[in-house]
């Protein structure tokens, strides 16, 4: 099974999460629909700021594990890579 490792924010240089789903428009949606009580509902990040796919599952998995002990500024140099604007990448997802 394939899967995704994604990084959202509340909004430029704001709140980041980090999390793994093997459906990231699924995934991304319920984040922004606030369907799951929990830290990105309680912070409003809903933003899609970057995304790796992955072959199999479980490397996604230990990247995002890797990825979540990173430091802050190596998160915004991940992002800032491939999205220097901060746009949100859901509408990409959907376009």
């Amino acid at each position: 099974m394939s899967g995704y490792v994604y990084i959202l924010a509340s909004r430029k240089n704001g709140t980041l999460y980090t999390g793994v789903t093997s459906n990231l428009e699924r995934r991304v949606w319920e984040h922004r629909e606030g369907l799951t009580d929990g830290f990105t509902k309680k912070y409003g990040v809903t933003r899609l700021v970057w995304y790796r796919d992955y072959v199999d599952i479980g490397d996604a998995i230990m990247d995002e594990k890797r990825i979540k002990k990173w430091r802050r500024k190596w998160k915004l140099e991940l992002i800032e890579a491939m999205n220097p604007e901060w746009d949100d990448l859901y509408e990409v997802l959907n376009g």
